[in-house]
């Protein structure tokens, strides 16, 4: 007697193929910050800094999240210090995230996209040149290999190491000043 009809290496216990019970998709994977981008799954981490490029505060999100929705989030994380400007690339273009920045009590620093329908009069490129220090702080968290690679599976345990390369980072700034 044949089990289901074969013999050989594809003599299975069950005829054809199921998938698993539950649904088609990794479990877990968007309440651990991670978000299908082009290149596969991926973490956005979402800085904010002072000017100096001395880590403040962070947020992580999937690697899909666009990064103009953030925006309103970002100015009330960490301390309870307000900001007097609030330095932005061109991704947070909106007036939404302009006005966001205002009630807050900052200036916008944001600059437009080309393409934008009514594009900013007025704009203070001297304090979006400080955007390069905030740029070399997201630089220095990359130096570490288990942030850049994202080698931690949890989202709590990438938070944890996340705020020890920052904690690493304020400890070099103390000690240089």
């Amino acid at each position: 007697m044949q089990p289901h009809g074969g013999r050989g290496a594809d003599v299975r216990q069950h005829r054809g193929a199921r998938p698993r019970l539950g649904r088609r998709r990794q479990r877990g994977a968007e309440a651990n910050g991670l978000g299908r981008s082009r290149g596969g799954y991926s973490t956005k981490i979402h800085l904010k800094t002072d000017f100096d490029g001395r880590p403040i505060a962070f947020e992580i999100t999937g690697g899909e999240k666009a990064d103009a929705p953030m925006f309103e989030t970002l100015p009330h994380l960490g301390p309870d210090a307000a900001p007097r400007a609030v330095v932005a690339d061109k991704g947070f273009d909106s007036r939404a995230n302009r006005a966001a920045a205002r009630a807050c009590g900052a200036v916008p620093v944001i600059p437009h996209k080309v393409d934008a329908a009514a594009p900013v009069k007025h704009f203070a490129r001297a304090l979006y040149r400080g955007r390069a220090r905030i740029e070399q702080a997201v630089g220095k968290l990359k130096r570490l290999k288990r942030i850049a690679l994202r080698c931690e599976k949890t989202k709590a345990n990438f938070a944890t190491f996340t705020a020890l390369a920052i904690g690493s980072i304020l400890v070099q700034f103390v000690h240089t000043a």
